[in-house]
């Protein structure tokens, strides 16, 4: 078996949950496990983090798998239902929705469902991406307030730049002119936003990428927030090469050598997850050591630079993200972000997942 894994350390995500308890007390926590929980697994993260008021997930299969193991908190839909049956099992399942077009709306009275649904009304504050317009709500209101196959509507919108410069005034200050207006429960803090505008943390939160120890800063660490990574990639170092001053190593002359040098070859590749693009230089750490990556990164192997550590050998161990290397750095260095990084472990189906502290 190939010595490649990703361990997840659920103490580290309970961890990460009850900060964001602790710093948004007065709200309840709708914890995001779309995309297989970031890589992380789906029921595995559910189980830990029981303590969810919510679960938002992406697809009814997920939220199919989750009722099906008997977690009985609010579930929602992100995208919302896409057909007849959905709509249907979302009733079925008291599963809420987000609703952001008026095909949604049509849907559910076709269908007529014989449980109300839940819904979120998802508002478009300026990320341009999902929801209706802001200048439609009072409409929108009237009229599923009166609809008979709708029991409760939270309102609901998403920031494009928390984690940016610009902030969240400007559709803030959109969101909450309607939220005042209306007795519905409000919900629009992301990681970012919880983190850094605590007046963005309303009736709910939702968050995603902080609850895997993971930054949603380009300029913090998440050391410097106080967050803990969840999950370690790890693998072996499964052949050694010395290469002389002028050659190469791996495809493309991607790396030339300016002197003699040992290399330590990797199992681990853009077929597992790792970032292909993943530039010379970018951090990694050998039986507790600080190398780098050199060379273009292949499917199944990497190669890093063993030259100050004359006692690394076949079958010394790589840490490629976790503890001591920071995803947040790797995907620094890959020109992505952290987020991709853990979900494409989980997408290409070929690192195992292995929990502690279960």
């Amino acid at each position: 078996m190939r010595p490649l894994k990703a361990t997840i350390d659920h103490k580290a995500l309970l961890f990460n949950f009850n900060y964001i308890k602790k710093i948004a007390s007065k709200s309840k926590v709708m914890s995001v496990l779309k995309a297989n929980a970031y890589g992380h697994n789906l029921l595995d993260v559910a189980k830990t983090l029981i303590n969810s008021d919510g679960f938002a997930i992406l697809s009814i299969e997920e939220a199919l798998l989750l009722r099906k193991n008997d977690f009985n908190q609010s579930i929602l839909l992100l995208e919302g239902f896409f057909d007849k049956d959905e709509v249907k099992i979302a009733s079925k399942l008291r599963i809420n929705v987000v609703v952001h077009n008026q095909r949604q709306i049509d849907l559910i009275d076709q269908v007529k469902p014989d449980i109300p649904l839940n819904i979120h009304l998802k508002i478009n504050t300026g990320m341009n991406r999902l929801g209706f317009p802001s200048s439609e709500v009072d409409y929108l209101l009237e009229s599923l307030s009166s609809n008979s196959y709708i029991e409760d509507i939270t309102l609901m919108t998403h920031f494009a730049t928390a984690d940016e410069k610009e902030g969240i005034d400007k559709q803030f200050k959109v969101f909450t002119q309607i939220t005042d207006n209306y007795n519905h429960s409000a919900s629009a803090a992301n990681s970012a936003a919880i983190l850094k505008f605590p007046e963005s943390r309303l009736d709910w939160v939702r968050p995603g990428i902080m609850l895997y120890g993971l930054s949603p800063f380009q300029d913090k660490t998440a050391q410097d927030l106080g967050l803990k990574p969840a999950m370690a990639l790890t693998s072996e170092i499964i052949a050694l090469q010395d290469i002389k001053s002028g050659e190469s190593v791996g495809y493309g002359l991607d790396f030339i050598a300016k002197q003699n040098m040992k290399i330590g070859i990797v199992a681990c590749g853009y077929g597992d997850g790792y970032p292909r693009h993943a530039k010379n230089g970018t951090p990694v750490s050998v039986d507790g050591n600080l190398t780098c990556l050199i060379g273009r990164v292949s499917m199944d192997m990497l190669y890093v630079d063993l030259s100050n550590l004359p006692d690394a050998q076949i079958g010394s161990q790589v840490e490629l993200w976790g503890e001591s290397i920071s995803v947040d750095s790797v995907a620094q260095f890959s020109g992505t972000v952290g987020y991709e990084l853990v979900c494409a472990i989980s997408a290409s189906q070929r690192v195992p997942l292995r929990n502690i502290n279960a």
